[in-house]
């Protein structure tokens, strides 16, 4: 069963992590907010460090990369594998700070992906990538299912077409992680994803987009033309099951989203933190020993943005422990990444206008942080997707049966 304290085989690495975010995010969080679009180098010496740990056997999963469904668990016991140490790393590194984690180097997205679904020899063969995911295109937004790009066999290789809009790290991976249909007719069964690197011809980066928030991350228009992929390049299956329908492609989203609630969960955190600091120099206590409607508004309001980031943080928890422990995690993703990125907005918007005047100036991050929560209600899924698939998971009906 679900043990809600942190896992103590975890927290070495969550220390870690809380220190990379503290010492080395924080300090550059401004500077690559107004600088947008310019490369953070001082990102590359923390890669070689997670690399480090990775080639170590220490790193027990830490950042994107280790999202993998365990095969190997036992169908009994607890296991506290990479998918929850993913989900504890990633939330201590937007503590510091969401685009700049957004662009590590080889912590892509399209990483995530390539964990979940790929074969192990695929996984041997891409290791090293730094893979973006391109799904959404200009005709349509969180309904992946209206995929239009195509991938058209032609002897060994795929022959892909169309364009993609709002790639993180579109511009500086080396890879992307390309979601294409097989055949239109046959609708969502025939969505697949293909590796395509970026030397490949017809893969062209044709802008990258100003943007409200994690201005630190690059994110990009792509087009595709006549691109050759190799067929091998295909993540997972390449049959067509239209029985198993859209699940194959969407079990990607399965292990991503509980990351992206781990993001809001992180950046709501640091919200909290200098917010609770701020009330205190302002002689505002906040006593937990006492009902919030015995305490001043400011606290009663802290107190409840607390209760709700915490709820948020128990589901992201849940969602990954149960991809290490092979328990279908559909629902509890979606649940997940619904309540943390409504929280992510709530809780920083909310500490703007607790902290005053100092919320809402550059004197400090908070201004910054209600900007960059924005975006984790919306990519991989937007709230109101998120809640429609609980409803369909919760009363049992099908994408066709309620939309």
């Amino acid at each position: 069963m679900l043990n809600l304290e942190t896992p103590k085989k975890h927290r070495m690495l969550i220390d870690q992590a809380h220190q990379v975010a503290m010492n080395m995010l924080r300090p550059i969080s401004r500077k690559y907010d107004l600088a947008e679009h310019e490369y953070p180098k001082e990102l590359d010496m923390l890669a070689a460090m997670i690399d480090g740990l990775e080639e170590s056997g220490a790193s027990e999963g830490a950042g994107a990369t280790g999202v993998r469904r365990d095969e190997t668990a036992a169908e009994t016991g607890n296991k506290n594998g990479s998918n929850l140490s993913s989900v504890l790393s990633v939330a201590e590194m937007c503590w510091g700070d969401v685009g700049l984690m957004l662009t590590f180097p080889r912590q892509g997205l399209g990483n995530s992906a390539i964990a979940s679904v790929a074969t192990d020899a695929q996984l041997e063969r891409f290791k090293g990538t730094w893979a973006s995911m391109a799904i959404t295109e200009p005709a349509f937004g969180s309904d992946s299912a209206q995929v239009s790009t195509t991938a058209v066999l032609d002897g060994d290789d795929y022959v892909i077409n169309g364009e993609k809009i709002f790639v993180t790290s579109g511009e500086r991976s080396d890879s992307i992680v390309v979601w294409a249909t097989l055949d239109k007719s046959l609708g969502r069964a025939a969505i697949k994803s293909f590796v395509v690197t970026k030397d490949m011809p017809g893969v062209k980066v044709e802008r990258c987009e100003h943007k409200l928030g994690i201005r630190a991350s690059d994110t990009a228009v792509i087009t595709f033309t006549d691109v050759r992929v190799p067929k091998e390049n295909l993540l997972g299956s390449p049959e067509i099951d239209v029985k198993q329908g859209f699940a194959g492609a969407m079990a990607t989203f399965d292990n991503t989203r509980p990351l992206v609630a781990a993001m809001a969960v992180g950046c709501a955190r640091a919200s909290l933190d200098l917010t609770r600091d701020l009330l205190e120099q302002a002689g505002v206590t906040i006593d937990y020993d006492r009902p919030a409607q015995l305490q001043s508004a400011a606290a009663a309001k802290f107190l409840q943005l607390e209760a709700d980031w915490e709820a948020a943080q128990l589901l992201t928890m849940q969602a990954a422990w149960m991809a290490d422990n092979r328990k279908p995690n559909s629902l509890e993703a979606s649940m997940a990444k619904a309540k943390a990125g409504r929280v992510a907005s709530d809780v920083t918007l909310s500490c703007v206008e607790l902290a005053g005047s100092v919320g809402y100036s550059e004197a400090e991050l908070l201004e910054k942080w209600a900007r960059d929560s924005k975006i984790l209600d919306i990519f991989e899924g937007t709230q109101q997707i998120q809640q429609l698939i609980v409803a369909r998971r919760i009363l049992g009906l099908t994408s066709a049966e309620l939309k």
